[in-house]
Order: C-alpha cells, then structure tokens, then sequence
C-alpha cells in the first residue's frame, strides 16, 4: 500500500489525521493514527505500516476486533453519576471528592476546584482506561487519538471565553450541525447533559488502545439538554 492509500484506509475508520488529510506524507498524525491502530488491532504499535498493519488495514472487518457494546463503558459509568452536586456553602460532596482520587488527584479535598477533567478522568479510570493525568480540560485534546467527527462516547473539548488554556471536556451523547451535547462533570456545579456550540469545540478525542467503532450513530437533540451552562 501507498502512503495515500494507507491515509485513506485509516481515514475510513475515523481517524483524524488533520486538515492535510490524504496527502502522501507520513507526518506525526499519519503515524500516531497508525500506531493507535496498531494497538486496537493487537499489532505491535511501532507506527510502521508494514505488512501485517497492511493487511489489517486491509481487511473487510474494520474493526479488528470487537468494539465496545452499544456505548462504552466509561459513558455507562458517566450516566450513573448524572443529578451528582457540589457541596452546598463550605460542604463537599464525596461524590466529587472520589472524582479527584480516581483521576489521581487524591489530595485534592475541595469540591469548588473545577472538576470537569475529574470526573472524565475517573470514568476512563472506573472503565480501566488512563486518563490525561491532569486536571485541565484541554489536556484532553493531546490525549489519545483524534477524530475527525465526533461519535457516542468519544471525549469532547472546548474553548472557554478568550483564554488559550481555558476550556471544557465531557463525554460526547449527540450532535447536530449546530451542536454537541455533552454529558459532563461542573457544569453549573453539577454532573448534567448540556448543549454547546459546535463551532467550540476544540476536539474529539477516543482512548489508543480502543478500537473505534466502525458505525454509530448519534442523536441529533437531547431532551431536556441545558444550554448556556457554567464551566467554572
């Protein structure tokens, strides 16, 4: 196979490898896409596309192996957690405290730290996946494999306000062209489904070593779904 023929073949199973897209080169995305191929296929991720990565490429079934059920584990884990709180005055709930621990921050005791990468982290962590390891939001965008639209599950990030370091990231339930609804921690001081501007995001992440599924299909409104929610 041709590098291009390579790049289409991963662009066919979602991944990203940026505004170049089929261009011939084996640049950084077209490697880190094969090497996390590589790793859902259970080939050794050297990200060398050679014969075996070829073939695997190759084949009928894009999915190597079996994906996730209806929606991923850590989305189900997520879903549970919907209604959580913060703490009312100077109280702090557990629920949020074990947030922080589980994405390996356990000294971290104040639920009014902002705690949307807690909670995703922890969710990835309860699922048996490695979060970023930080509690920025847009640590996320880094982490993983990128994808070139967003699909059930899959981690969003966003911009916040004008700052370059600011942001936000949930799990992604939906999209339409307009917007993603995001299942998210913080989001006005609690675990809810809100709706952001599609035009926000920053981007749509999926963990390396999961293989990403061939077809899903996303809803295009969520009911009862806030907008305008605070991410502080």
């Amino acid at each position: 196979m041709t590098v291009a023929e390579i790049q289409r073949a991963l662009l066919a199973r979602g991944y990203d490898l940026g505004p170049a897209g089929v261009d011939g080169d084996a640049g950084p995305k077209t490697i880190a896409a094969v090497t996390a191929f590589q790793r859902a296929a259970g080939l050794v991720a050297d990200g060398i596309a050679g014969p075996l990565t070829q073939k695997a490429l190759g084949s009928v079934d894009v999915t190597e192996k079996k994906a996730e059920p209806d929606q991923p584990a850590w989305l189900t884990l997520a879903g549970d957690e919907v209604g959580t709180v913060e703490g009312i005055g100077k109280s702090n709930n557990p629920k949020v405290i074990r947030y922080f621990a589980d994405a390996g921050f356990s000294g971290i005791k104040d639920d009014a730290v902002a705690w949307c990468a807690a909670l995703v982290g922890a969710m990835l962590h309860r699922a048996g996946r490695k979060p970023s390891g930080s509690l920025a939001a847009r640590s996320y965008e880094s982490w993983g494999v990128g994808l070139k639209a967003p699909i059930l599950g899959c981690i969003a990030t966003k911009k916040r306000g004008n700052s370059s370091w600011q942001g936000h990231v949930f799990f992604v339930v939906g999209a339409n062209k307009d917007t993603v609804f995001g299942l998210g921690g913080n989001q006005s001081d609690a675990v809810t489904v809100a709706a952001f501007k599609r035009s926000e995001i920053t981007a749509y992440r999926w963990p390396a070593d999961v293989p990403i599924p061939s077809s899903t299909t996303l809803p295009t409104t969520i009911a009862g779904a806030r907008s305008g929610v605070s991410e502080a």
